[in-house]
């Protein structure tokens, strides 16, 4: 059984280990082949979270969009069929997708997600790494950014409600700073909601560990410090979109000075007066103005 009682959001791991080998990572020797958790065992679990009352559950994985689990009649199903499944023997009322690679990001995978619009969390996070193709391919990442670039659009195309997240490395080996300048003007077109932005650390054991053009700690941390400010300018204008408009925001906490707050599914941080009866609820919430912090003042509709 799941331990959920009181949760406003559960993980439910559906997959495990990975078949790729990216030069800087070593999750493929830690975690081994990529497996998936049977269909049957994955819909145990969301009902289980729905019998105790979680609002929303979290689908995790090491490498989620290479889950290929069997069904009861011993069938292979991919990602996008395992979610159509989901919508249609549980009524949970929110799910969410944890990180996709983007080369399995499919316009199957989208179109379960636009045909269930109030219960799928409109975000993707897309782990790009760099938006320079040289260092992609030295990183071992099996796309270009203009193939990236493609995924994106089509996203935007087929789920234009979604937001989206991404994973970035700098400082990588053979990162020059025309590279880097790559890298940020990229992001800076493409604007992503929110940047998870990493130094490059090696790991024993990974190709990258040998390779030439070790770039300086300072200058990576400066590179670092530029993509955080990119990264706060991109997530206010995110958030300023909403201001005036209605969402539904899943309460979960509670903030100093009698206050709450949540999040939109597409991860816009909320705050409103706090009400016991609304914590691990989801509501329907009109937009105010927002705070430096990029929070949304919340006024509760329902």
């Amino acid at each position: 059984m799941v331990d959920a009682l009181g949760r406003s959001r559960l993980g439910v791991k559906i997959q495990d280990g990975c078949n790729h080998r990216c030069t800087y990572c070593i999750v493929w020797k830690a975690r081994g082949p990529e497996r998936s958790v049977p269909v049957e065992s994955v819909l145990e679990q969301v009902l289980e979270a729905q019998e105790a009352g979680v609002p929303e559950v979290v689908l995790t994985g090491v490498n989620l969009g290479a889950y290929d689990g069997k069904s009861a009649t011993d069938e292979h199903v991919e990602i996008d069929e395992l979610l159509e499944t989901i919508m249609e023997r549980t009524s949970i009322p929110h799910v969410r997708i944890s990180s996709v690679e983007p080369m399995d990001i499919s316009e199957r995978l989208l179109k379960v997600m636009a045909r269930y619009p109030q219960r799928f969390a409109p975000f993707l996070h897309l782990p790009v790494q760099s938006g320079c193709t040289a260092t992609l391919h030295r990183m071992g990442r099996p796309y270009s950014a203009e193939s990236f670039e493609g995924t994106v659009r089509m996203i935007r195309e087929i789920l234009p409600q979604a937001s989206l997240s991404c994973d970035v490395i700098v400082g990588f080996p053979g990162e020059t700073e025309e590279d880097f300048r790559t890298t940020y003007d990229f992001l800076e077109e493409l604007k992503p909601a929110f940047l998870h932005i990493f130094p490059f650390s090696e790991r024993p054991g990974t190709p990258a560990i040998d390779m030439p053009g070790k770039v300086q700690p300072s200058v990576a941390t400066r590179r670092v410090a530029e993509l955080e400010e990119l990264c706060g300018r991109l997530h206010g204008a995110f958030c300023a979109k909403a201001v005036g408009s209605e969402d539904t925001v899943l309460f979960e906490s509670t903030l100093r000075g009698g206050m709450m707050f949540g999040y939109t599914g597409s991860y816009r941080r909320v705050k409103a007066p706090y009400d016991r009866t609304r914590i691990n609820a989801i509501c329907r919430v009109r937009f105010g103005a927002m705070d430096e912090s990029h929070d949304l003042m919340g006024d509760i509709l329902d």
